[in-house]
């Protein structure tokens, strides 16, 4: 198996870490990565706010109910309204940075680190939270909190693979209808 398949299939939610720091040359390479990702017209509408100090991790612990794990390194994932698209296609911000934060996610692990991602939008009261705490201006929405640091734990890679989920050429019967040119 090719090597990124292989930290794929490792990839796994990593909520315990030892102590030691991550640093900043390995965050910025796993800043690299997320801002890889495939963005819709290429908008690029994320922004990261990386918190590595002690009193920040904890006002961020404190509103993430789900997310008070103890990781030397957190990467907030906010989507910059200010960038994202117009009109309908506005809410493709959370696919970019939901592509973005699967890239921090393997990046993190092809660096030997564990991580685990933590879901922020669309709840009001974590966006909120996590707003506050950061001191995010209105444009940046946080869509994820990524923990990230030396994992203490280990998990062996797996597939989660379902045969049953996978559908070739359509789901379901196509009634003749359908297929008729109107």
């Amino acid at each position: 198996m090719t090597q990124i398949l292989d930290y794929i299939l490792q990839r796994r939610s990593i909520r315990k870490f030892t102590d030691a720091e991550v640093n900043r040359e390995t965050i910025l390479q796993i800043l690299q990565a997320g801002m890889a990702a495939p963005s819709a017209t290429n908008r690029q509408p994320w922004e990261f706010v990386v918190l590595t100090e002690r009193k920040p991790l904890e006002r961020l612990r404190r509103v993430l109910v789900l997310g008070r794990y103890h990781a030397p390194a957190v990467i907030v994932v906010c989507g910059n309204m200010r960038r994202a698209l117009p009109g309908p296609a506005r809410d493709f911000w959370v696919q970019d940075c939901s592509a973005a934060t699967q890239n921090i996610l393997l990046a993190a692990t092809g660096l030997g680190l564990g991580a685990v991602w933590i879901g922020i939008h669309p709840i009001g009261m974590l966006k909120k939270g996590v707003s506050l705490a950061v001191g995010l201006p209105k444009h940046l929405i946080p869509l994820a909190a990524v923990y990230i640091g030396h994992p203490a734990e280990t998990k062996p890679p797996r597939t989660q693979f379902d045969p049953r989920k996978v559908h070739w050429e359509q789901v379901g019967t196509i009634s003749p209808a359908d297929t008729e040119p109107e």
